[in-house]
């Protein structure tokens, strides 16, 4: 589907790359991890590699600097191939932000530059299992020792749990909604250890798992922003990035589900004729369509946003809302036109549900999304994280331009570096 509006050649190009390399190098590997259901660290290394981690981070820090368009570009084409692959890129996009929008200079420059060239995988950690999505119920703790915090505490369902190198950590340091912090915390460290990959249906090869701080000790240096910011970090992060990296997942699944739906309308014969000649396939076959339609002109349109440093935040809960419930819809859609054949694996319809099931609940249900829609109806939504961190989120779109207009220097306007808001 030609989304000219939204991407231009670097894009179009890029998805090329990316989607040559799922087809070649990913598609023959889903069987496999689909049996062996373990997380898949290999093709984790390669997308890293790649420099596809590091496609919003600015140049000046070794990354691609295309911003948020491309990452959805990135994202969708490795998810129609495989959920758990398109889950594994878009993980460590949260980690990237962290510190993009949070680091010191320092830390920006120690870290940005091992996650463009894929030298080290981040991750960002939240949810603890007895507050869940209720994050100022956490009570993981980091206690401020001298010139180190020592750090205790257990969070699952994170994103690249068992292939992440260093985990933005969010931990109560005092008491209420700014008595939260959020801290570097590499896994080599002494007191840091992994626990279970998770044993979700689906998404087979992406750990979803925990990590669990006992008496981990890390260096003030190691805190992101400033003590009691970790709110904003974990708030930003799932506005801005979580939700819709998850819905370009969402959306490369459903590009799978119709295609893979379509080319089965064709091939199966009934009553003397391909099924698609069928009123009640083709309806439905254009039900599909239209949603397909519609959810990538959500995805791309809040991406495209994002990149103009437009506030936004409607639109990126829009996307993942429909998204999500799209993917879902079509998935059971494409379920009644295989009938028991959506069953076998190798059709991949089952398969297909069970990975579109997974992205529902990350960054909030679509119950989440409609209570903070109507939030923005009735004008009670709190901070615009869009436009709070909007100097960073349109850096990227700021690089294109530059090369677009040579005479202007790079690193930002005027030849200077764009302002990092609410660095430590």
């Amino acid at each position: 589907m030609a989304m000219d509006y939204f991407t231009d050649d670097r894009h179009e190009n890029l998805r090329t790359e990316v989607r040559d390399f799922a087809e070649k190098e990913v598609r023959p590997q889903v069987a496999r991890m689909e049996a062996e259901r373990k997380t898949e660290f290999e093709l984790a290394r390669e997308i890293a590699r790649r420099g596809w981690i590091g496609v919003t981070i600015p140049r000046e820090f070794g990354g691609l600097g295309l911003g948020h368009v491309a990452k959805t570009v990135i994202v969708e084409e490795l998810a129609r191939v495989s959920g758990a692959v398109g889950s594994i890129a878009q993980a460590s996009q949260l980690g990237v932000a962290k510190v993009l929008h949070y680091g010191s200079q320092a830390q920006r420059r120690t870290w940005l530059p091992k996650f463009a060239t894929g030298e080290c995988l981040p991750t960002i950690a939240v949810t603890e299992p007895e507050s869940g999505g209720h994050v100022l119920g956490m009570a993981g703790t980091a206690v401020r020792d001298g010139d180190e915090y020592v750090l205790n505490g257990r969070k699952w369902f994170v994103g690249n749990s068992h292939i992440g190198d260093v985990h933005g950590v969010i931990l109560r340091t005092g008491q209420g909604s700014r008595g939260l912090s959020a801290f570097l915390v590499e896994t080599d460290r002494a007191g840091f250890r992994t626990g279970s990959p998770g044993s979700q249906s689906g998404l087979h090869g992406f750990s979803f798992g925990e990590i669990i701080l006992e008496d981990c000790r890390v260096p003030a240096g190691n805190r992101l922003g400033r003590e009691g910011q970790g709110l904003d970090v974990a708030y930003s992060s799932s506005t801005l990035y979580g939700r819709i990296n998850l819905a370009a997942v969402a959306l490369g699944i459903h590009t799978a589900i119709v295609e893979d739906t379509a080319r089965f309308t064709e091939e199966r014969v009934l009553y003397g004729q391909p099924i698609n000649q069928l009123p009640n396939i083709t309806l439905k076959l254009g039900e599909m369509q239209s949603r397909l339609m519609t959810a990538r002109l959500a995805v791309y349109h809040a991406s495209h946003l994002l990149d103009h440093g437009r506030t936004c935040d409607a639109e990126l809960m829009n996307a993942k809302l429909i998204n999500t419930e799209y993917a879902l819809d079509s998935a059971r859609n494409a379920m009644e036109i295989h009938a028991a054949r959506g069953l076998q694996t190798e059709f991949g319809i089952e398969r297909y549900l069970r990975d579109a099931t997974h992205v529902y609940p990350p960054a909030g249900t679509s119950d989440v999304q409609r209570l903070r829609l109507g939030q923005v109806a009735s004008g009670t939504y709190g901070k615009q994280w869009s436009a709070e961190l909007s100097d960073l989120t349109s850096w990227a779109w700021s690089e294109l331009n530059q090369r677009e207009n040579p005479a202007e220097p790079p690193g930002g306007r005027g030849g200077q570096v764009l302002p990092m808001p609410l660095a430590g």
